[in-house]
């Protein structure tokens, strides 16, 4: 469960959690959020490792300085020499010589540790907020370039070096426990893939409030996470308000929240959407969460992957970047597109979708789209300005472009067009 801070997204893990357990499935829910708020939602004093919380039920809040210890030993002693010796000692060296972010990287082993210990039926995971959560996915990403591209040459360096450096240099250079260390936790990492895209098995679920802002916030993620390939199986709206309050001082307020409740509908379709109401007391404690999940789980099991498939994908075709969107049934003639900053606007017979672009992307413009077999290709170009004759070349077929920022592609949606090859490089 992710999403913007103070959306409720803490109750549903902790609501999800409970709702599982109470179908038999032996469960624990882990918080990878730094500011810990799951004791408080259960109730119960929580600690590093798994606490029973009830019948088949064990929760955990992650502590850094605990799992530093067992996975960052040598790693940091070796730092903490290397700060010493520049003069920076005690709290300062200490805390220098945790990079940022190494409380979400350490919750993402325990996952690989609860997942491989197969102890458990259901594993839930109560992330920090959107951006965090974002930068914990792409650690894996990023560790298998760090494994494969920078740890082997410089462990051959460092070690070539070592006996100039001893007499050189007045700098510790980091030993073999380092390097074991490091590459023990960069495969960790990677062994995560696995594991975080199974979509089988592996889901994220979007946690907002029918407010405009939270939506946009969760749609940008939306789109982040299709884009590292990660499936969101639900979109969960919580703190609706409910009919009884609709001659209230919350009647415009709920008007409000009706119309918003379009815009996810039209921005994460056709993951399905889970709503719950606005409790009139604070969603704390078994009695409340039970009726959180209740609400919430009203039509779907809690354990099962609601959607299968990623919304979107972004690719790269022939030298364009490639948005792919499911469209099944779509007629071509009915497909239209306009882009407006970063929205993607897709308008169908069967209706419109609102996509949020990353924001490289949204400086972009579309230069062509294709149906086929239900799926809609709008390929994108790079719209800085070009030096030479290219500056003036009219629009590609099927697309309108204007100074506004505003596109169109429309009708009988053309093939993407192919980049011509540079004089100098083409066969006769």
């Amino acid at each position: 469960m992710t999403g913007k801070g103070g959306v409720g997204k803490t109750s549903v893990a902790a609501a999800t959690a409970r709702r599982c357990a109470a179908r038999g499935l032996r469960t624990v829910i882990l918080s990878t959020d730094p500011a810990h708020s799951l004791g408080d939602s259960l109730e119960a004093d929580l600690g590093p490792r798994p606490t029973s919380v009830g019948e088949r039920l064990w929760a955990q809040q992650i502590e850094a300085q605990h799992e530093m210890e067992a996975n960052w030993g040598a790693v940091q002693d070796w730092l903490g020499r290397l700060l010493a010796d520049r003069g920076v000692m005690g709290i300062a060296a200490e805390e220098l010589t945790v990079p940022p972010g190494m409380d979400e990287l350490f919750s993402l082993l325990q996952i690989r540790e609860h997942h491989a210990s197969g102890e458990f039926d259901a594993i839930i995971v109560d992330c920090a907020p959107t951006g965090e959560t974002l930068r914990l996915l792409s650690f894996p990403d990023v560790a298998q370039w760090w494994l494969d591209k920078v740890l082997p040459w410089e462990r051959r360096l460092v070690a070539a070096a070592r006996p100039f450096a001893r007499t050189l240099l007045d700098v510790p250079l980091p030993d073999e426990d380092v390097f074991s260390e490091v590459q023990r936790l960069t495969t960790n990492l990677i062994a995560m893939n696995d594991i975080l895209r199974d979509r089988e098995h592996t889901s994220i679920r979007l946690v907002m409030n029918p407010d405009r802002m939270v939506i946009r916030e969760a749609q940008r993620t939306f789109t982040y996470l299709n884009l590292y390939g990660y499936l969101t199986d639900a979109v969960v709206v919580n703190r609706i308000f409910p009919a009884e309050v609709a001659d209230s001082y919350f009647g415009p307020w709920r008007e409000r929240q009706a119309e918003n409740l379009e815009l996810v509908r039209e921005g994460f379709g056709p993951v399905p959407l889970l709503t719950a109401r606005y409790f009139p007391e604070e969603v704390v404690g078994a009695p409340m969460l039970d009726q959180l999940g209740d609400e919430l789980f009203a039509e779907h099991e809690p354990e099962a992957v609601l959607h299968s498939e990623l919304a979107q994908r972004i690719t790269s075709v022939d030298g364009h970047t490639v948005l792919s969107i499911p469209v099944p049934f779509a007629d071509r003639s009915e497909v239209q597109l306009s882009k407006v900053g970063q929205e993607l606007i897709v308008r169908t017979a069967g209706g419109k979708r609102t996509i949020i672009l990353p924001s490289a992307l949204a400086r972009h413009r579309p230069t062509g789209a294709k149906l086929e077999a239900g799926t809609l290709e709008v390929s994108f170009e790079d719209d800085r300005p070009r030096r030479g004759p290219s500056d003036s070349a009219a629009p590609s077929t099927g697309e309108r472009h204007s100074r506004t920022g505003r596109a169109q592609v429309s009708g009988a949606l053309p093939d993407l067009p192919r980049r011509r090859a540079p004089a100098s490089r083409r066969r006769s």
